[in-house]
This record gives C-alpha cells, sequence and structure tokens, in this order.
C-alpha cells in the first residue's frame, strides 16, 4: 500500500485514467483492480472537495484501441474523454501473441509494432490529457542502449521521441542499463527493480529455503548484472560470486558475438543453494549454462531469478535441465507476456508485480517522492525478520 502520511497531504496532479493498450490487458487488470482497493478500503482525501474531483471512481481504465486497415496500417482512438486527466499508458512490448492481417497475410505483432501503437494512443491523447505517462515494464530496445561500430542507438531515439510527443514520466523495469535516461536529462525516468518479489516468491515456494551465509550465496551469470548480484547479496548477508564471458570477437552469430566459455569467480558453492539473478531470460542459453557449471561445482539447488523469461527458443532445454536436476525453480515476474505452458511448469513461480505497480501509480498519481516505494530495502528487512522469526 501507497504511503498513507504521505497521501493525506498530496493532491492528486489531475484526475486519474490508465489506457492500457491490448498488449498489456490481464496485467492491468489486476493493477487496476488493487488501485480500486487502495483508494476504496482507504480514502485518503476528502472526495466533496473540489481538488479531489474524480479520485473515488469505479473505473479508471479508459477504452482504447489501435484498429488495423487491411494494408496492416493502423491508428490510436480513444473511445472517451481525457481532457484534463494525468494519463498513464501502459505497454507490453514483449506480447507477441497479438496477431494482424497484411493483405490476408497473418503477422504477430513484434515490439515495432506495439512500439508504434503507444505513440498512436500517445498520438490522440496529446493536447488533451494534463500530463501523460507511459508506463513500458520492458523498455523497448534496451538492448540496443549503446553503440559499437556504424549501429543505431534504438533505445536512446525511442525515450526521445516519446519525450518530444509530450511525455512527462516513463516508469520501466530492470532496465537492462539505466544510464539510457541520459538521453532524456529533464525528464522523468524510473526504472522499479523486483527484488522484495523475488525473495518473497522464492520463501513462499521453497519451505526448507534457508537464507544465512553457510547455505545461500548468490550468483552474478554476468559483469551486467553485478549490480543487481551485489544488492541482493548485500541485503541478505550472504556471500556472491560472478561468471564472465569469454567470447569470440571474430565472429557475430544472431547479432553478437558467441560465447565461448563461462569462467568463474567466487567462493565454494559445495553444499549451498544459489540464486542468479539476471534482468532477462531470452533463448536462456547463457543462464542454463551458467546452472550446469554451478551444479558440476557441487551447489545443492540452483534457483532462477530474473525479471523477463521471454524463453524465445522455448522450454525444452529448461524442461531437460529440471529433469536433470540441474535447475529447482525459475521466478520472473507477471510485467510482460508469458507463454501459457510456462505457468504450467512445475519449476516456474511467479514474482507479482501488479500491487506495486499500482503503488507507484497512486504515489505518481499525487505528485510525492517515490523514493520510499523504490527503495525496498525496509520492505526486505522487514521480510527477513518475519521470516526469521518463524524459522
Amino acid at each position: 500500500m501507497p504511503n498513507l502520511e504521505s497521501l493525506y497531504h498530496a493532491i492528486p496532479v489531475a484526475p486519474l485514467k490508465i489506457a492500457a493498450l491490448e498488449s498489456s490487458f490481464p496485467f492491468a487488470n489486476q493493477v487496476h483492480q488493487h488501485l480500486l482497493d487502495y483508494r476504496h478500503e482507504t480514502p485518503t482525501h476528502d472526495i466533496q472537495d473540489i481538488a479531489f474531483k474524480g479520485y473515488l471512481e469505479d473505473n479508471y481504465l479508459v477504452d482504447c484501441s489501435c484498429p488495423r486497415f487491411g494494408s496492416g496500417e493502423a491508428k490510436g482512438i480513444i473511445k472517451e474523454s481525457v481532457r484534463g486527466c494525468d494519463l498513464f499508458v501502459m505497454v507490453d512490448v514483449c506480447n507477441y501473441s497479438l496477431t494482424y492481417t497484411v493483405s490476408g497475410h497473418l503477422n504477430h505483432m513484434s515490439p515495432d509494432n506495439h512500439y508504434q501503437d503507444l505513440k498512436r494512443i500517445i498520438a490522440a491523447a496529446t493536447g488533451k490529457a494534463r500530463r501523460i505517462n507511459v508506463i513500458m515494464p520492458f523498455m523497448y530496445e534496451g538492448r540496443q542502449h549503446k553503440r559499437t561500430k556504424r549501429e543505431s542507438l534504438d533505445c536512446a531515439l525511442a525515450l526521445q521521441e516519446l519525450t518530444n510527443m509530450g511525455v512527462s514520466n516513463i516508469i520501466t523495469f530492470d532496465a537492462h542499463d539505466p544510464r539510457v535516461q541520459n538521453a532524456i536529462p529533464i525528464q522523468g525516468f524510473d526504472s522499479f527493480m523486483p527484488t522484495y518479489q523475488f525473495l518473497k516468491a522464492l520463501i513462499d515456494s521453497v519451505p526448507d529455503f534457508r537464507i544465512d551465509n553457510d547455505h545461500l550465496m548468490i550468483i552474478s551469470p554476468d559483469e551486467g548484472a553485478m549490480g543487481r548480484a551485489v544488492y541482493f547479496a548485500n541485503i541478505l548477508g550472504v556471500d556472491m560470486g560472478m561468471f564472465y564471458k569469454r567470447r569470440d570477437y571474430s565472429t557475430v552469430v544472431n547479432g553478437k558475438n558467441p560465447i565461448v566459455a563461462h569462467e568463474f569467480l567466487g567462493d565454494s558453492v559445495e553444499g549451498k543453494d544459489v540464486i542468479i539473478i539476471d534482468d532477462m531470460i531470452s533463448s536462456g542459453e547463457s543462464m542454463l549454462d551458467v546452472a550446469k557449471q554451478l551444479k558440476n561445482r557441487k551447489a545443492k539447488r540452483v534457483f532462477v531469478c530474473t525479471t523477463f523469461g521471454l524463453f524465445t527458443d522455448g522450454l525444452d532445454k529448461f524442461d531437460e535441465y529440471y529433469e536433470k536436476g540441474y535447475i529447482t525453480k525459475v521466478i520472473t515476474t507477471n510485467l510482460h507476456y508469458r507463454l501459457p505452458a510456462l505457468l504450467e511448469r512445475p519449476y516456474y513461480q511467479e514474482a507479482d508485480m501488479s500491487k506495486y505497480l499500482a503503488s507507484i501509480i497512486d504515489i505518481l498519481n499525487h505528485d510525492i517522492s517515490i523514493a520510499k516505494v523504490q527503495n525496498t530495502t525496509a520492505k526486505i528487512h522487514k521480510l527477513l525478520e518475519q521470516y526469521n522469526h518463524v524459522q
């Protein structure tokens, strides 16, 4: 729940509205329900006051869509007034389950398609909404954040394009490289981490989970995930290890230099549970190789925690590694579309982010500091105290 004391002393920027694109429907509905619960069960304002017009509503979702012509072209439509509203536009650029037709040919929606639809809804609201905020859990082109040789800087260009269209705040989760916000230095950009939700999911799903230096170790699968692993290890009071990737820089395969080997740096993992933490599973090849190496080093159990589980090469390899005992649990968030088959796997556990995002929206709507909701250290300490008391 948002910080009630802060909300008591703040006035909303404008009446809250959420324009959820079709790609984000299931998750947006969960977030919306939490917002209704916040405001109806613990109202913080006198709704008779004109300053709080629209504060207490039965529905904050805006009816909007992006229908397509037979040629594949589209347009954004907002089917109700958003004039004077604080509008939050939600999109899941990873939802490839949606389709459209071009001259009778079926196509799956790509991140490029979803990004264009996002701009269409923003364009339909520009000049009408009091403020426009974008919620894009998986940052569009987040992995194309730096240039090597003659390459486009797609993520920076996208951020600049959105802010040039009138977007005031961009909310994302576990940005591949948060420094991409340097592309829009005078606009709001916040990247939130699911560390608390990972820990809660582990505690809830693993009855004999032990959190101490003798039984647990945090692993960074590469140099890029070091920051996440260092924070997690420090807050839990356990050791950390890391792998670094040796690549063949003379070859390019699927747009990247292939990994030759993973080399481990750190203390022994023998007899310990290990948590591999990263921002995403793409194909999963690298993550599975790390898990196998940890088991070969006699780790007790391997838990994988990633914000985004894309599984672009399917689940077969993960099924195989689970059967062989290389992985025990795979935990991802519900911030994006997931394979229906994944949800049924015995090794899969969801880290629910809907309540967290609802809290973020409510606080931003009141235009107050998000520092407390962004820094979950206190919540993690409280969770650990409760866990240790039960143990």
